[in-house]
């Protein structure tokens, strides 16, 4: 079977519009204690949540072109703001949903190159928000997603060897997911993606056999998604049609 080439599948951001607006900025009296903002900074990261909340609404207009603008405005000061505290799991988590909303806006305008960019840098700020919050299977989930299509350009470049990892890590958080909502299309999508990818990226015969079989059951009962079901058909050995 051929690798497949990376199809961008966005799923809903966390349950995060922008963090609450930093404090006022104070007087540049001194020099602030480690693990603060200066007042210039804060002033940035407060313009950023503006602009991240204008490009929200522009992503949901459908103006794909003006969200990207604004969140590649908001994203200096965000990052700025990481890299001052970076135990701070709201700013960490504001990052990750930034990148990830970015790389959405610029899939959407075709910029593909972009949007594993995207995907790459924000990979350690999506793993340490799972970290943090091992009950939000929403982040799980979009973490799962990126290190999916990760793979997926990875293997389209016949470099199994770097896929492979990939693979491996979305598929234990699938797992963990689809154990606690085993029924959800959405979740069962991303496990046979990470099935899928992982069976071509290694000679594991279980997970090809696991492959075939969840691919079967999907097609079957109609839940498998578009970009799944070619390779899914594949599979399971059921012609398109």
């Amino acid at each position: 079977m051929q690798s497949r080439l990376l199809v961008p599948a966005f799923l809903a951001l966390s349950t995060l519009a922008a963090p609450a607006l930093a404090q006022d900025a104070p007087a540049a009296t001194a020099a602030p204690a480690a693990g603060q903002m200066t007042p210039e900074q804060i002033n940035a990261f407060n313009q950023a949540v503006t602009d991240f909340t204008a490009g929200q609404t522009a992503l949901q207009a459908g103006d794909n072109a003006t969200a990207a603008t604004k969140y590649e405005a908001a994203m200096p000061a965000i990052r700025t703001a990481v890299e001052v505290d970076p135990a701070k799991i709201d700013n960490v988590n504001f990052l990750a949903n930034a990148l990830y909303a970015d790389a959405a806006a610029q899939g959407a305008l075709g910029k593909m190159d972009k949007v594993i960019a995207l995907y790459g840098e924000s990979l350690p700020h999506w793993r340490k928000v799972v970290e943090a919050k091992p009950a939000d299977a929403t982040s799980r989930n979009i973490l799962a997603g990126i290190l999916i299509q990760l793979g997926n350009q990875k293997l389209s470049a016949q470099d199994k060897a770097g896929s492979a990892p990939l693979y491996q890590e979305a598929l234990g958080l699938a797992r963990k997911s689809a154990a606690a909502n085993a029924a959800d299309p959405v979740t069962k999508n991303i496990l046979l993606s990470a099935l899928i990818g992982a069976s071509q990226a290694t000679d594991d015969a279980a997970l090809k056999t696991e492959a075939a079989t969840m691919s079967k059951a999907m097609l079957a009962d109609g839940s498998v998604d578009a970009s799944n079901k070619p390779a899914a058909q594949a599979l399971s050995g059921v012609k398109a049609g």
